[in-house]
């Protein structure tokens, strides 16, 4: 990927039109792509998947695709590069944040787990799997000071750690993506491991595994399975009461403000979650139901019609099978529409995150 990086970076400077914006210099660059890759030149017969990168990199938001691709200073390293440079500062791997990456089953063959646990140093063991798993970007935790916990102390803390579904139980697809492709999940463990998170509540390991005793389940499979649905984005680790009610006020002072800003624009589709301690996906309709509901509006017509008051002033129209709305009565109705699915699906949720 990186001479066609270079390529396109090269497009933007050189051939982008004087005065336009970075975002339109990007559009122009991967429409060049295009055209170069129509020629079939030699470089795409010998890297097939480049087209399909690049009808990727067309796909995703053009202000992530300027700060990831068209950045000044992009310049990829390898994992054994990074040890190095960090190794100064007295920083050393811990793990993937990809929790799927701790699951070999999904990634690597038989034939590779045996590779890689015939290999000694950790670090190029990892240099290895990137191999294995064809890897082009990682994402990784690094500490400073790492103590290894003894077994005793790792359950303790596993079995202390909560979780909460942040997706309807119905919604839940016992599949998952790793390197080797779909994998199916084990419905006999996941489904009462579900079942027990079903009511949005935040539960530790240790409740989990009391609850889910009778049916057989382990707590090495309980572990897993949070892993697992954890990486799927099924699961989210939840705070203490304690450190929730310390910032709660806070989260909702910064979301009021998040919500009016979601007004005339859709670039920020996150709002802070005490029970999480982090970022909850809530696109900017969904806001702005939010935002109606703290306006003291109760019903979700009501909600649409606020937000089409706010919409109307602006000129703007919903998209409705990639067609714009063009009548009142028409994005009303969608709103609607919009407004009652998300009472029934998401507002349940985005209470027991205490985001609404």
């Amino acid at each position: 990927m990186v001479p066609m990086r270079d390529l396109l970076t090269e497009h933007a400077e050189v051939l982008g039109s004087d005065g336009a914006g970075i975002l339109s210099r990007i559009d122009s660059a991967l429409s060049f792509a295009d055209q170069l890759l129509a020629a079939n030149p030699a470089y795409a017969r010998a890297n097939p998947q480049i087209a399909e990168r690049i009808q990727k990199i067309k796909e995703q938001n053009r202000h992530y695709v300027a700060h990831e691709y068209f950045n000044r200073d992009w310049q990829p390293m390898a994992f054994a590069k990074m040890a190095l440079w960090l190794a100064p500062a007295k920083l050393q791997w811990a793990c993937s944040a990809n929790y799927l990456d701790a699951i070999d089953a999904v990634n690597l063959t038989a034939e590779q787990q045996n590779l890689l646990a015939g290999i000694p140093d950790p670090m190029f063991r990892q240099t290895t799997r990137d191999f294995c798993v064809n890897q082009q970007f990682r994402k990784d935790y690094w500490v400073k000071g790492a103590r290894q916990l003894s077994a005793l102390e790792q359950a303790e803390e596993l079995r202390s750690q909560r979780v909460i579904l942040v997706q309807s139980r119905a919604e839940v697809n016992l599949k998952v993506n790793g390197s080797l492709g779909e994998a199916t999940l084990q419905e006999a463990v996941y489904a009462p491991l579900l079942d027990q998170l079903a009511d949005h509540k935040a539960r530790s390991l240790a409740q989990l595994e009391q609850a889910l005793q009778p049916k057989g389940i382990s707590f090495a499979q309980i572990v897993q399975a949070a892993m697992v649905l954890s990486g799927a984005g099924v699961l989210l680790a939840a705070q203490d009461e304690a450190a929730i009610v310390k910032v709660k006020k806070r989260s909702e002072r910064l979301n009021t403000h998040l919500m009016l800003k979601a007004r005339s624009s859709n670039e920020l589709s996150y709002l802070a979650g005490p029970v999480t301690g982090g970022g909850v996906n809530v696109p900017r309709f969904h806001q702005l139901f939010l935002l109606a509901r703290q306006q003291g509006h109760k019903q979700p017509q009501e909600w649409a019609g606020f937000v089409w008051n706010i919409l109307a002033v602006q000129n703007q129209r919903l998209l409705k099978e990639g067609k714009p709305l063009e009548t009142p009565e028409e994005n009303l109705a969608e709103l609607t529409t919009q407004a009652t699915e998300f009472a029934d699906k998401r507002l349940p949720i985005l209470k027991a995150l205490q985001v609404a």
